[in-house]
């Protein structure tokens, strides 16, 4: 070891430039690295003798030191620059695409149905989706043991006591509520997902989401609910829609009706849609019976009212032409893209 050797590499690194971080990393393996040449003279050190090594110690250590210095400084002032002959940063080039979401077709629907009903007057009410049997079935005159729970395959959360937990089957157990607490006259509308043992196809799933209308005054009659969902139908498909009411069942109305709209398809001539009929099913109907208003607390022979609901999926599934109700839970970008540019009420 030769203390020319010391000054020479000092001499060296006083004049090293770097430009780039790939130079900086070479500068640091010709210096430091395993074959480096502060590295070569710290193994000739090893074999000093011990009045050399008190010689030479320190200076070799505050070289190794000087040289680490000097490679951090020069990391720093390069930054994150690449190799010259690598790819450069193009800051004009435009960033990343960020993939915007859509609302769902069912949110807009239901989103389109509130818009409608407000304009005529309606609040919106919602409600716990686990309920007790009292507010999804007796006070809608549904009695233990009727025929007419049957029409619903129910999921039960707790039973085996007199008034057991389960997931809503419909939306009126809400109904049953706004009719216990809000002052008369009512006008709401109850949007919100129910649930039903169903096996999933392409006609049926068991979720699904709903929206049911209610209007309780004085003098309410049937002329009142087909006027009210006459102006729904001619807003939510054309000015130019009709509506067709066929006698129905329902345990909380009388009398009950199924109503159909004239088919935005074809304009009721037939097609494959209303398969040849020229009209297309959307809701059932009804002025609501004297016993569900008096399991409320409300004077039947005072006021009347109508109810009417309504499933999203299936308004959806008309107004787009939808031929699976198993699009709408698959969470396929495919299918919800095609919503993007959907017109909102």
């Amino acid at each position: 070891m030769k203390r020319e050797d010391i000054e020479r590499i000092a001499a060296e690194l006083n004049e090293l430039k770097c430009k780039t971080q790939k130079e900086v990393e070479e500068a640091r393996i010709r210096f430091l690295g395993k074959k480096g040449e502060v590295t070569r003279l710290f193994e000739e050190f090893r074999a000093l003798d011990k009045d050399l090594k008190r010689e030479f110690g320190k200076t070799l250590n505050d070289l190794k030191q000087m040289v680490t210095n000097r490679i951090e400084e020069m990391k720093d002032s390069v930054g994150g620059e690449v190799a010259e002959e690598g790819p450069k940063q193009d800051l004009s080039m435009p960033g990343d695409p960020y993939e915007l979401g859509s609302r769902h077709p069912v949110s807009i629907v239901r989103q389109q149905i509130v818009d409608i009903f407000r304009k005529f007057g309606y609040d919106v009410a919602e409600g716990p989706e686990i309920e007790d049997d009292y507010h999804v079935f007796e006070a809608l005159n549904f009695p233990a043991n009727h025929p007419a729970r049957d029409m619903q395959d129910t999921f039960f959360v707790s039973a085996g006591h007199l008034n057991p937990l389960l997931l809503r089957t419909h939306t009126s157990s809400v109904q049953v509520r706004t009719m216990e607490k809000m002052p008369l006259p009512i006008r709401v509308v109850c949007p919100g997902r129910v649930f039903r043992n169903e096996a999933i196809s392409a006609r049926a799933h068991c979720i699904f989401h709903q929206i049911e209308g209610l209007y309780i005054d004085e003098n309410v009659t049937f002329a009142d609910l087909k006027q009210a969902l006459l102006l729904f139908a001619r807003e939510m498909f054309g000015p130019d829609t009709q509506i067709r009411m066929r006698p129905s069942y329902f345990p909380f109305t009388e009398p009950s009706t199924e109503v159909d709209v004239s088919c935005n398809i074809c304009h009721g001539k037939g097609c494959n849609v209303c398969k040849g009929t020229g009209w297309l099913e959307i809701l059932g109907a009804g002025m609501v019976d004297p016993n569900v208003l008096e399991a409320s607390g409300i004077d039947s022979k005072k006021y009347s009212g109508f109810a009417f609901g309504m499933g999203l999926e299936r308004i959806a599934m008309l107004k787009w032409q939808v031929n699976d109700l198993r699009h709408y839970f698959e969470n396929d970008m495919r299918f919800l893209g095609e919503f993007r540019t959907a017109p909102e009420v």
